[in-house]
């Protein structure tokens, strides 16, 4: 079955399956395909599929619609195409070959198969990318609220993603120097120690605290 894989800055948030025949994207809630930023039209683009053809429309978006780096209004796609939307890469996938995400899982990063994504009691979920031996050090994230409080969720991964799909996301990334935490999506206003998370990479220290959706957690390196 064809689907779209979203990703900002090389990190996969997002994965549709394409199953039915129009569907939607843009910034309105009501999309099927949603994308919550200001680069983004409302009603920016259409995906019409009709037997295995999928057709790629701009729906006159106010910064446009690009495959592969270059604009289009209408354009057939090839599984392999790269749309991009603002900053958003969204991958079209024409074939059913690669392993389907956990069906209750929204955000990924970088899906490994052998490694199944986690989702804890209280809707609090997280993603893990591939494996990366970087140092000799290991870190965890200690869930402090919530149903889930007490979980505490290794970080032995290149990325892990964290928050709500919809309200707030961030990812924590494994560099050699040690871990960073950076804004991903949502309205919402993850903070660290009490200081916004923005887009740009934060360094996290033992015993920092996050807070995100709600839910407060602490970074635990040793």
């Amino acid at each position: 079955m064809p689907k779209m894989i979203v990703s900002i800055d090389e990190v996969v948030i997002k994965e549709v399956q394409l199953t039915k025949d129009r569907t939607t994207l843009g910034r309105r809630p009501y999309n099927d395909i949603v994308i919550d930023n200001l680069a983004v039209s409302g009603e920016h683009a259409l995906l019409q599929m009709t037997g295995g053809e999928v057709l790629l429309e701009d729906l006159g978006s106010t910064n446009g619609t690009y495959v592969n780096g270059k604009a289009v209004k209408k354009q057939a796609l090839r599984s392999g195409d790269t749309i991009e939307v603002g900053k958003y890469k969204i991958k079209f996938v024409g074939d059913s070959a690669g392993e389907d995400f956990d069906k209750t899982m929204v955000v990924k990063a970088r899906p490994a198969p052998s490694q199944p994504s986690q989702a804890t009691p209280s809707g609090f979920q997280t993603a893990t990318g591939d494996s990366i031996g970087f140092g000799a050090f290991t870190a965890s994230i200690k869930v402090l609220s919530g149903a889930a409080s007490g979980r505490e969720v290794p970080l032995t991964k290149v990325v892990t993603t964290i928050g709500k799909p919809g309200v707030a996301v961030a990812a924590i990334t494994r560099r050699q120097q040690g871990f960073v935490v950076h804004h991903v999506e949502g309205a919402g206003n993850p903070m660290l120690n009490g200081a916004p998370i923005k887009a740009d990479p934060l360094p996290l220290k033992n015993g920092d605290l996050i807070e995100l959706a709600g839910t407060q957690m602490q970074f635990v390196q040793t």
